[in-house]
């Protein structure tokens, strides 16, 4: 693992921490952030298609309605997996289920790169199904990020 992708786990793992956290409105003074701000993050609505991708291995997704399509290489048609959406103070989570594995995407704000083109995106995202976390990227329509467009399906 290049330490790119160690320091974007790492900045995801505390990502999702703070998620998981951001749900009690306890004295919460390690959680990043703005303490007193209790309310649940809103750059992405729930009408927003969420646009994710990453790599190694590299893998794909989108998100709208409850819904989340997901493809792989391995996999290259998507599979439609239902999903709920929490909101928390610094981020999205979503979970659902995949093959019988527990599947949690966390989407945090922070500058990404896929690692493999000029194109930088506004989110962040870690992907866990069952006990394989993967790590990527996430865009909206609104806000799809900045260099050469490149869709998911010219990454794979």
């Amino acid at each position: 693992m290049t330490s790119h992708h160690a320091a974007l786990q790492r900045a995801l793992m505390v990502a999702t921490a703070a998620l998981t956290l951001s749900a009690c409105h306890g004295d919460a003074k390690d959680v990043p952030g703005d303490a007193q701000d209790h309310a649940p993050f809103h750059e992405i609505s729930e009408s927003d298609r969420l646009h994710v991708l990453g790599t190694e291995p590299f893998w794909n997704g989108e998100i709208a309605g409850g819904r989340m399509t997901y493809s792989t290489p391995d996999s290259p048609e998507p599979e439609v997996i239902a999903v709920s959406r929490f909101a928390g103070r610094g981020g999205l989570s979503f979970s659902g289920e995949r093959k019988g594995a527990a599947l949690t995407l966390a989407i945090a704000p922070g500058i990404c790169s896929d690692g493999i083109s000029d194109r930088t995106y506004p989110y962040t995202a870690m992907l866990r199904i069952g006990a394989e976390t993967r790590q990527g990227c996430a865009w909206t329509d609104a806000r799809p990020g900045s260099g050469p467009s490149a869709s998911a399906t010219e990454i794979r």
